[in-house]
C-alpha cells in the first residue's frame, strides 16, 4: 500500500476528525481540516500560510474574522442541501461559533497573497449534473475558476454520487503542465451515507481508484465514512457508490501554477466513454440537492 488512503481516525486531531497539513501529505500546497464545534463555544483557529474556506458539513457557524461577520446556514448533512460557505486569507484569526453542534471542513492552500474574507450564500453556487447513466453525478461548484475568483492558489468542489452510480470517471490527472493539464495536488474527502441516504455512516462503503500508465502506482481501496484519500500524481477515478449507499465527496486542489486551474487528461484508453454519454439520459436522481434542500425524495 502506498499510504494514500487514510482512512477515518488516522487523521484525527483531538476531538477533530481531520487534520492534515501539505507537510504532513508530503506536498506542498494542498491540506484539509475538518473541525468539530460544540453548540455555544467559540473555537479560534489560526490559518497561518494557508487560505481556506469554512465549509459547514453538518450544522451552522458564524464566521469572525479581519473585523467581518458571516453568518453561514448549513445544513443537516451533506446530502441534505447545498450550503453558504466563506473565504478566509492567509494570516488570520478566525472565530468560529456554532448554535447547535456541528462539523466544519476546512479546504486549504498554502499560498503568497493575502486576500480579504469573503461570503459565498448557497443560492449563488451552481449544481451541476455531469456523467450520464449510471456515471451520472452531481458536482456542486462552490469554489471553482470560473464561479469563484476570490483564492489565490485553492481550488475546491463537492461531488454526491448516487447509491449505485459510479463517478470521476472517465479516469484523469494533473499531474503535468501540458495542453490539457496542470499541476495540482488533491484531496478526496468521503462521507458515505446509511440505509436513509442521508445520515453518514461506517456501515456503508464504496470503491476508489488511482493508478500511473507505467504501473508505478495502482491502487485500488474500500472507502468509507470519514476516510481521505491523497493524489499526488496518476488518473484518478473511477469513485464507484456501493448500491444502497450514496457517496459524498469534497475536492481539495492546489498547485504551483500562477493561475488557479483544474484542467485535466482523460487517460486515453478510457476517454471514448466521454463522447458515448452524448444525447443518453442522466439518472433522475440528479441533482440530488440545491440551496433550498432535497431535489428527490
Amino acid at each position: 500500500m502506498s499510504g494514500l488512503h487514510r482512512p477515518d481516525g488516522t487523521l484525527r486531531d483531538a476531538d477533530d476528525p481531520v487534520l492534515l497539513t501539505a507537510a504532513a501529505a508530503g506536498w506542498t500546497y494542498t491540506g484539509l481540516r475538518v473541525l468539530r464545534l460544540r453548540a455555544g463555544r467559540p473555537r479560534v483557529v489560526q490559518t497561518g500560510e494557508y487560505e481556506a474556506f469554512i465549509l459547514p458539513l453538518s450544522g451552522s457557524c458564524v464566521v469572525r474574522v479581519d473585523g467581518e461577520r458571516f453568518e453561514l446556514s448549513g445544513r443537516a448533512t451533506v446530502f441534505t442541501r447545498v450550503t453558504d460557505f466563506a473565504y478566509v486569507p492567509r494570516d488570520a484569526e478566525v472565530e468560529l461559533l456554532a448554535p447547535v453542534d456541528a462539523e466544519i471542513a476546512l479546504p486549504m492552500a498554502r499560498c503568497t497573497r493575502h486576500l480579504a474574507p469573503k461570503y459565498g450564500p448557497a443560492e449563488q453556487v451552481p449544481v451541476e449534473v455531469r456523467g450520464a447513466g449510471n456515471a451520472t453525478r452531481q458536482v456542486t461548484n462552490f469554489g471553482v475558476p470560473g464561479v469563484w475568483e476570490h483564492a489565490d492558489k485553492l481550488n475546491a468542489c463537492e461531488l454526491i454520487t448516487p447509491d449505485g452510480n459510479w463517478s470521476s470517471y472517465p479516469p484523469h490527472k494533473h499531474d503535468r503542465a501540458g495542453e490539457c493539464e496542470v499541476v495540482n495536488e488533491e484531496i478526496y474527502y468521503f462521507r458515505i451515507a446509511g440505509s436513509d441516504a442521508i445520515t453518514p455512516s461506517r456501515k456503508g462503503f464504496g470503491v476508489h481508484r488511482t493508478y500511473t500508465a507505467d504501473g508505478s502506482l495502482d491502487e485500488t481501496v474500500t472507502v468509507r465514512d470519514g476516510d481521505v484519500f491523497l493524489i499526488p500524481r496518476g488518473y484518478h477515478g473511477p469513485c464507484v457508490a456501493a448500491p444502497g449507499y450514496p457517496m459524498y465527496y469534497l475536492n481539495v486542489l492546489a498547485g504551483p501554477a500562477p493561475e488557479r486551474s483544474m484542467a485535466f487528461c482523460d487517460d486515453p484508453a478510457h476517454a471514448w466513454v466521454r463522447d458515448s454519454w452524448t444525447g443518453a439520459g442522466t439518472d433522475p436522481r440528479c441533482p440530488v440537492t440545491d440551496h433550498r434542500g432535497r431535489t428527490t425524495r
